[in-house]
């Protein structure tokens, strides 16, 4: 990732942070790392515990930013979500949901698009 895209990310992921808390939502954990890769953010939404994969485009020439979220990144952040479980949960099994959180930018104007349950 270059340093462009680096900041870009980090921007995006503070105004999805921005959006989630005043949605309501309690954020317990962001940029969780682990050798087999990273959780954006996690958080609680009630009694749910929500793990939100954040993509940030400066752009729609390459579709919206929740299309990069595929099947294969799906299942790959399920099994990053298992792991955060079993390190943070104590032996609970929590419901959980995952969304993603949108972010385009372009024109002066930023654009925010909060998908729960995407997968």
């Amino acid at each position: 990732m270059t340093n462009t895209n680096q900041i870009v990310g980090r921007f995006g992921e503070r105004l999805a942070v921005r959006h989630l808390i005043a949605r309501g939502l309690v954020v317990l954990d962001r940029n969780w790392r682990c050798p087999s890769g990273e959780l954006d953010v996690v958080a609680r939404d009630g009694p749910l515990l929500v793990f939100v994969e954040v993509k940030t485009r400066r752009g729609g020439r390459f579709g919206a930013p929740a299309e990069a979220v595929d099947a294969r990144k799906a299942v790959r952040l399920r099994r990053l979500a298992a792991r955060w479980l079993a390190e943070h949960a104590g032996g609970r099994h929590p419901q959980v949901r995952f969304d993603v959180v949108s972010i385009l930018l372009g024109g002066g104007t930023v654009g925010v698009e909060h998908l729960r349950g995407a997968f």
